[in-house]
């Protein structure tokens, strides 16, 4: 009883940011749904007309729809699982007291903390030098190496995943350090004295205790790499060599004028998205029995 009264305080108390969420976003969402099913274009000389999943159709046959969506997919394992590992890593680092820790504190919070825009264009003169140099031969002749190896648009590849894990893993760091230090002292000293062995310690403790950081961190760390598609347009110089599905329903619907087909494209992420949303809610938030 306590336990359900207080869920209906939380969502009372949540109620009116739930409120202007639907009202901001509603309307959006909706009208996209909406377009999805329609031909809506400024090119076109006629009323707009209802196609139905005719859009969704020609996505699944479209190949340029399938390479967009790999990349992605790919972009999105790569980063959160390096993402993960390497927040878990600073973390644990900096739950320990040693001199110094402040100093790393801040070195490991910047990437995050300092303004995407600016730092961005950091990286991008940083691998694609505009000034001619020595350097910028240098780069050059690696992104000409790591493009006939691995194909073109590897190199953009690699400085995009690079950008998002450098300050992604600043803020997941943070973000399961706080949960390491919500966790009471006294079961890691309980832990201490019933094994000697520090990995068993960390599985068979840390990493129950931090399950729920660990989910949201995921989600997080998902969505970002999903949407992230003004670090991508800014790293590849607003080229579609890096296709993922963000550039691709913006050069669908902004340079192609077919709003329709760049809805359907971009509403594709929503069941994906979704799924791993109950997933990580299920970790985060476990039913009755489970907990009984």
């Amino acid at each position: 009883m306590g336990r359900a009264r207080d869920i209906r305080l939380a969502y009372l108390l949540l109620a009116p940011a739930l409120l202007l969420l639907l009202t901001a976003l509603a309307y959006p969402i909706g009208w996209e749904v909406w377009t999805s099913f329609t031909d809506l274009s400024p090119l076109n000389d006629r009323p707009t007309a209802f196609v139905g999943l005719d859009n969704y159709r020609h996505l699944a046959a479209d190949p340029a729809f399938w390479r967009a969506a790999a990349n992605t997919v790919a972009y999105a394992a790569v980063t959160i699982g390096v993402k993960l590992v390497l927040g878990l890593g600073l973390a644990l680092l900096l739950a320990r007291p040693f001199r110094g820790r402040a100093l790393v504190f801040l070195a490991i919070f910047l990437p995050w903390a300092y303004p995407a825009s600016v730092s961005v264009i950091g990286w991008y003169w940083t691998l694609s030098p505009p000034i001619p140099t020595a350097y910028s031969v240098f780069m050059g002749q690696m992104k000409y190496v790591v493009d006939g190896a691995l194909g073109g648009g590897a190199w953009a590849f690699i400085s995009v995943t690079l950008f998002n894990i450098w300050r992604g893993s600043s803020f997941i760091g943070i973000f399961l350090l706080a949960g390491i230090n919500a966790i009471p002292p006294e079961l890691f000293e309980c832990a201490a004295l019933e094994s000697k062995s520090a990995w068993r310690r960390f599985w068979l403790v840390t990493v129950p205790l931090l399950k729920p950081f660990l989910a949201l961190a995921v989600f997080l760390a998902l969505t970002t790499a999903f949407a992230d598609l003004a670090n991508v347009w800014m790293l590849t110089a607003g080229r579609i060599v890096y296709p993922v599905l963000g550039t691709h329903a913006y050069w669908l619907a902004i340079h192609g004028g077919q709003f329709g087909p760049a809805s359907a494209l971009s509403l594709t992420l929503a069941p994906f998205l979704l799924a791993v949303l109950f997933v990580l809610f299920r970790m985060f938030d476990p039913p009755e029995l489970e907990r009984a």
